[in-house]
């Protein structure tokens, strides 16, 4: 007799309850950069994980690894894991707790859940929030429903994926905390084979001048003019950056455009407005994006040698990295069939449609492949290309919650069928 049928009904039925759970986290801030509340989050989601049967643990990052120059008010970096006691194969299920900061033009509060018809919007709706209510939905039917289990479910809440100097995975990865087999859930519901992604780092590069009464200007090294020199030649090395292409393959809708790797620059601040001033401080945020065929230690040496041949006589510079997240290989593995099963169930995509392809966007999961000296990652998620993920009015909908938690339903139930697929599907 099946025991997934009435589960994927509950799921139908209920839900409403992954909306309020979706609701409930949305509303507690854990943008980064910033002061992400993540104890708040913790004490949010404990309470949940615990109805359904499974034990926590609070694990800290210590301070002195992700802690950089910028951060002057410290908040814990608190990370969540939850199990439960089956002698079952370890499955993680892995979410990162923070998002990006609010940006501009959001037409609602981002911090509060609003929904229109179908679709749910709020920060960190998509990415990945909703992916954690989805999960614990589809764990309180398995729970409800007495469903058959392949897997012993091992949820991982963590912190600073959102280009953390140490993001909470690697630090739950080198303490042995991470299951050999894992689904990162910031990724896509569409029929995608992941094939890696890139990796990002972020440097603040600071200019000390010497200030002075605006008067008396020619005593004086104003560093933001300095800047101006510092942001051409930054510009300069974005375009030929841009130039390169990566061997990793594109998703279908680039239309035959390879993946590039790029250098921005995301904020530029110095002085103090004063006409009678002269600024001494100039600060300039760069990221750049790096593909996996890129060693970062020459790509790291290529932007310092451009800055510090920029800055004109007179001015100090000062270059920090204030996050890094490195490239994701291949991940591919044998338990891709199964989840490729699990995702056409979940969401009704056909065998022959899944596709294998990378991205520029990045993931910590990169620092669990080194740190755990194995490859194989499953990626599902709720991120579509229309889902403005990081942009104003980020969504998903309740259809798509639904059709994820049935997708985790199915890869944990002893009646998953994958027969239909095999290791070599999806052009590989």
């Amino acid at each position: 007799m099946s025991t997934f049928e009435p589960a994927e009904a509950y799921v139908r039925q209920n839900a409403g309850r992954a909306v309020e759970n979706l609701r409930r986290f949305v509303e507690i801030d854990t943008s980064f950069p910033g002061q992400p509340d993540y104890a708040a989050f913790a004490d949010a989601v404990e309470p949940v994980l615990h109805e359904l049967g499974l034990k926590t643990r609070r694990h800290l990052v210590p301070e002195a690894l992700w802690r950089s120059r910028d951060v002057r008010v410290a908040s814990e970096r608190v990370n969540v894991v939850a199990t439960g006691c089956s002698a079952q194969e370890d499955l993680g299920l892995y979410f990162h707790v923070d998002t990006v900061p609010p940006a501009e033009g959001w037409q609602s509060d981002p911090f509060v859940l609003e929904q229109h018809d179908d679709r749910l919007v709020g920060l960190g709706a998509a990415d990945t929030k909703g992916p954690m209510a989805a999960a614990l939905l589809a764990l309180e039917a398995a729970r409800v429903c007495g469903l058959r289990m392949r897997y012993n479910p091992v949820l991982l809440f963590c912190t600073d994926e959102e280009g953390g100097l140490y993001p909470g995975v690697r630090y739950l990865a080198e303490q042995g905390q991470v299951p050999p087999l894992t689904i990162n859930f910031n990724g896509t519901p569409e029929a995608r084979i992941w094939a890696g992604c890139f990796g990002l780092f972020n440097l603040r590069i600071r200019l000390f001048g010497h200030t002075t009464h605006a008067g008396a200007a020619g005593a004086a090294r104003n560093a933001v003019e300095g800047g101006v020199r510092v942001q051409a030649a930054l510009l300069e090395l974005a375009a030929n950056v841009r130039a390169r292409k990566s061997a990793m393959p594109a998703p279908p809708y680039a239309k035959g455009e390879p993946l590039r790797p790029s250098l921005s620059i995301m904020a530029v601040s110095g002085g103090t407005g004063s006409g009678g001033q002269i600024p001494s401080i100039m600060d300039i945020a760069v990221s750049r994006r790096y593909a996996p065929e890129e060693r970062f230690d020459d790509i790291f040496a290529e932007i310092e040698i451009a800055v510090r041949e920029s800055v004109p006589a007179g001015l100090l510079c000062q270059i920090d990295m204030t996050g890094h997240l490195c490239p994701t290989s291949d991940p591919y593995g044998p338990h891709w069939p199964r989840w490729q099963a699990a995702v056409a169930r979940g969401f009704g995509h056909a065998p022959d449609t899944f596709r294998r392809w990378g991205s520029s966007s990045c993931s910590d999961f990169g620092w669990v492949q080194k740190a755990t000296q194995r490859s194989e990652v499953l990626l599902g998620g709720l991120i579509r290309p229309e889902s403005r993920v990081h942009s104003p009015g980020e969504f998903t909908t309740v259809p798509d919650l639904v059709s994820l938690s049935i997708t985790i339903l199915s890869f944990l139930s002893e009646e998953c069928d994958e027969a239909s697929f095999v290791a070599d599907k999806g052009e590989r």
